[in-house]
């Protein structure tokens, strides 16, 4: 089914086919309808705001298309991205099964299928089904060694342009040793790229013009090609 926003809707958990690769969505069947029992499916244009920092728990949202993007602000304005979330990514699962304040904001990047379901049907969810507590766990263990491996390259980088170069590695994906060209798909602006990695947009501008300079990548439209991977290797571990 087609949405306002151009989406396919998928219908049902237990139909989906993207379910098998995500780490929460994979659950039996009998788990899955009962999750199928308590959510609410929706979808968001881009720019949703689905929940603020600091605001109180209402419930988990488990992204099933498009990309949301997780940030923590500061009292005088400034913004950090800590990560853009993709499809199979469950929102706010922290704050929901601590009952304490979301600690970021998730905002949509694209029109995004998302499925709702309230803190106490979660949570009751949770104690009927142990498969799924499971995983939950999992999803939260995969989140703190993720922050922990953006805390060590924010803090522990010496300039922005490194910053930067680990950036668009972790973004081409692909193992360490792979040193063939990678094209990626440029949703965020300057701005947010640098809200991603603590620096101004000007800074992030003038990297992208040098990088391009010396042609460790090249930029057509909304696309960017990393034509010398191991350049930007080498730039991320200067």
């Amino acid at each position: 089914m087609r949405s306002p926003y151009g989406l396919d809707i998928i219908e049902s958990c237990l139909t989906c086919k993207l379910r098998a690769d995500k780490l929460f969505c994979d659950l039996p069947d009998s788990s899955l309808k009962a999750f199928e029992a308590v959510k609410y499916s929706s979808a968001y244009p881009k720019g949703a705001v689905l929940f603020v920092e600091g605001q109180s728990p209402r419930g988990i949202f488990v992204l099933c298309k498009g990309r949301a993007k997780l940030s923590v602000g500061s009292s005088d304005g400034k913004t950090l991205i800590l990560k853009i979330a993709e499809p199979g990514e469950v929102l706010g699962l922290s704050a929901t099964v601590s009952g304490k304040p979301y600690e970021l904001t998730a905002e949509t990047l694209d029109p995004c299928q998302v499925n709702f379901v309230k803190r106490e049907d979660f949570l009751r969810f949770l104690k009927e089904h142990g498969e799924a507590c499971f995983r939950v766990a999992e999803q939260l263990s995969d989140k703190y060694n993720s922050a922990c491996r953006e805390i060590r390259s924010l803090g522990l980088s010496h300039s922005a342009g490194e910053k930067l170069a680990k950036l668009l590695l972790e973004w081409s994906g692909g193992p360490v040793e792979d040193h063939r060209e990678a094209r990626l798909k440029m949703a965020l602006t300057h701005e947010e790229i640098a809200q991603m990695i603590g620096t101004s947009r000007e800074t992030v501008t003038r990297l992208f013009a040098e990088l391009k300079k010396r042609q460790i990548i090249q930029l057509k439209g909304s696309t960017l090609l990393i034509r010398n991977k191991g350049a930007l290797r080498s730039l991320a571990t200067s």
